[in-house]
């Protein structure tokens, strides 16, 4: 068989379904869908998302169909061992598309808005914490890092468990122009935010 043919035969194999979600995500009252499936055949064990937008005539159209925004549960660099981490949560609500990962020492949160034909990232909430010892205590410093992309506005705050008292806050604007198509989005851009 040759890689071609190897390459068609391989994108149908996304047939274990991990994740489904159902919501209005494109304004026009009636349901969508998106789906987290995964490769079980792959040794990886890739996963894609597709979403699927109502039609005038009542039917589900794959709008978004992506293999690059959620991380293989066993990538190749890791040889053999798995990432660590969940596989994403997806929710709908208010016309937007959320995006719930797992990071290093803590986690990440991603918006997404239908707008002209696609899903824009308008909005990144990352919770991180300092903790070196494998486990949590009143010295753990929390970073909560909030980056509201259509005003460019990123903040930065850091607390202490259990403390109200900000420890620090640090503000800039980051102009990211177009913004990101969720189609683009690579799960290694978490670090980018």
């Amino acid at each position: 068989m040759d890689l071609f043919a190897q390459k068609i035969k391989h994108k149908d194999n996304y047939t274990y379904q991990v994740r489904e979600e159902n919501g209005d995500l494109n304004n026009d009252g009636k349901m969508d869908k998106i789906l987290v499936k995964m490769d079980i055949i792959d040794e990886t064990r890739p996963l894609i998302l597709q979403i699927f937008l109502s039609q005038p005539n009542g039917k589900l159209a794959l709008a978004v169909s992506s293999t690059k925004i959620i991380e293989p549960q066993y990538p190749l660099e890791n040889q053999g061992k798995h990432n660590e981490y969940q596989i994403p949560d997806f929710f709908i609500e208010k016309g937007i598309l959320t995006m719930w990962s797992e990071i290093k020492g803590g986690n990440i949160t991603y918006d997404f808005k239908y707008h002209n034909g696609n899903f824009e990232l308008i909005k990144v909430k990352k919770l991180t914490n300092n903790a070196t010892k494998g486990y949590i205590d009143e010295n753990t410093i929390f970073t909560e890092t909030r980056f509201n992309l259509i005003t460019g506005l990123r903040t930065e705050t850091d607390e202490k468990l259990g403390s109200k008292k900000v420890l620090s806050k640090r503000k800039k604007v980051v102009l990211i122009r177009p913004l990101p198509k969720i189609q683009d989005f690579k799960f290694s851009d978490k670090k980018l935010y």
